[in-house]
């Protein structure tokens, strides 16, 4: 009979095997890199503003409240963007000529809202409401990290599904005291555990399961 291949045939056969199975490897490594790269999430990367507004002065130089500027942030499902109104009850006393601000002082006098760009901007088919989480105790930082640190604003967390369920499903490492809500610099005590459970008690959170229900988030 015939000898159809050849004797390095096995050999090539290999090859080609080994070397299908290294690009699937490598491809399903570097999707993996992209879906978790700030390219994709947006992590630690500044987004461009109507005007560079910066945290790290109002909040950390000047001290003004979250709630000063998130005006809704304890009662509704949006924490609320800063009208024109707001920033002018400061900006119509100080740095009143400043060209950086003319974008705020053309808002006030067209009677047409800046329009911001969503820093943390979740998908539409997941629904989000702070007020519930501010109620709960979960803080500020624990979702937006220090602002109080960023000259510009960028997205410390992912917002992906599994950041999100980390929480849901073990809350008690992460809640913290009502008076700790609005502190951008409050870390867990060293039995956060203990006292995490303690909190989700008398916060009366949900330990059943339902918090990682598809439908608590997807509506």
């Amino acid at each position: 009979m015939a000898q159809i291949f050849s004797r390095s045939a096995n050999v090539h056969a290999r090859v080609i095997l080994f070397g299908l199975i290294i690009l699937l490897a490598g491809a399903g490594w570097t999707m993996s890199a992209i879906f978790w790269s700030p390219y994709t999430t947006y992590v630690d990367v500044p987004l461009s503003q109507p005007v560079p507004f910066s945290h790290k002065h109002h909040v950390g130089d000047d001290g003004i409240d979250c709630r000063y500027c998130h005006t809704s942030v304890e009662k509704s499902a949006f924490a609320g963007i800063p009208s024109t109104q707001i920033c002018m009850t400061c900006h119509s006393q100080l740095w009143t000529e400043a060209s950086l601000l003319a974008p705020v002082r053309n808002s006030l006098t067209t009677n047409r809202p800046l329009q911001w760009n969503r820093v943390n901007d979740l998908p539409d088919f997941a629904y989000f409401n702070h007020s519930i989480h501010i109620s709960k105790g979960v803080g500020c930082s624990t979702c937006h990290g220090e602002l109080d640190k960023m000259p510009l604003t960028w997205r410390t967390q992912t917002l992906y599904m599994k950041w999100c369920l980390e929480c849901h499903r073990a809350p008690e490492s992460y809640v913290r005291p009502h008076s700790e809500i609005y502190d951008l610099h409050w870390t867990p005590p060293p039995d956060q555990k203990k006292q995490g459970l303690i909190l989700v008690r008398q916060n009366q959170i949900d330990t059943t399961g339902r918090l990682t229900n598809c439908s608590t988030c997807h509506r």
